[in-house]
């Protein structure tokens, strides 16, 4: 049985060298990876419980158990960059972007979520996705934390990290709600620039670069397991944003 989430053999090819059993001794799996990731390819797009895995999958236990080891080995994070350096390459670009596009989301989680907060302003209780997107609009960097934290004071951790990943970053742009605290960071520590866009007062336009953070917000919403942050784990929950992007790059690239 075949789902709108499986893998076709080309975009298999671009990551199976992740997930490659390096085993010498012991056991062989029961189950070939390409399916495992595959069913969590599905539980992501599909919004399913890990209990509620449809029957003729392997048991949620052991796709559970790899997804966590994958976790942990921060397997997600070094697909994602792969796949951005590739598309980055054959569009003619350099591998390591230049350019950095920050801006975050607010959402509702579950009850017994670690990090949790009130965001005032939008009038709910959960957590903070901060998203770093580069001028592609492809994510370099994601970051979940408690929702009462200002964007502008939860920032700058996030931008030290991408500029950690990507030496070549030169600039970011921000919105408003990222003057203060962000910017100064930026210039005093950074020593980069960071742009900030305001918008217009009377109408609506499309801001420069602006826009390509908020199209990838519209790509990852079409996962319903992001729709709301079901994880308990924030490091969880980064990375099943990630595996959405995964997705979402593979059929760019394939």
């Amino acid at each position: 049985m075949s789902y709108y989430s499986d893998l076709t053999k080309r975009e298999w090819k671009e990551i199976r060298r992740f997930f490659a059993y390096r085993a010498r001794c012991g056991r062989k799996p029961s189950h070939a990876r390409r399916h495992i990731v595959e069913v969590i390819f599905y539980l992501v797009r599909s919004g399913c419980q890990w209990r509620m895995l449809p029957r003729h999958f392997p048991a949620w236990q052991t796709v559970y158990g790899y997804f966590r080891r994958w976790n942990l080995n921060g397997v997600w994070e070094k697909v994602l960059d792969e796949l951005n350096r590739k598309r980055r390459v054959r569009l003619g670009r350099k591998a390591s972007p230049s350019y950095g596009i920050i801006d975050s989301q607010s959402v509702k989680t579950i009850y017994a979520s670690e990090e949790i907060g009130i965001d005032g302003g939008k009038k709910l209780k959960g957590r903070k996705r901060h998203h770093v997107v580069d001028i592609l609009g492809d994510l370099l960097h994601v970051s979940v934390h408690a929702a009462n934290t200002h964007d502008t004071k939860a920032a700058p951790a996030v931008l030290a990290r991408v500029v950690e990943k990507f030496p070549r970053i030169q600039a970011f742009s921000a919105d408003a709600g990222y003057r203060g605290t962000t910017v100064n960071f930026v210039e005093s520590r950074l020593k980069l620039a960071c742009h900030i866009s305001t918008k217009i007062k009377d109408g609506f336009a499309i801001l420069p670069k602006r826009w390509e953070v908020e199209r990838t917000f519209a790509w990852i919403g079409n996962f319903r397991r992001l729709s709301k942050d079901y994880e308990i784990l924030t490091g969880t929950a980064e990375n099943v944003v990630r595996l959405a992007m995964i997705k979402i790059m593979l059929g760019k690239l394939c």
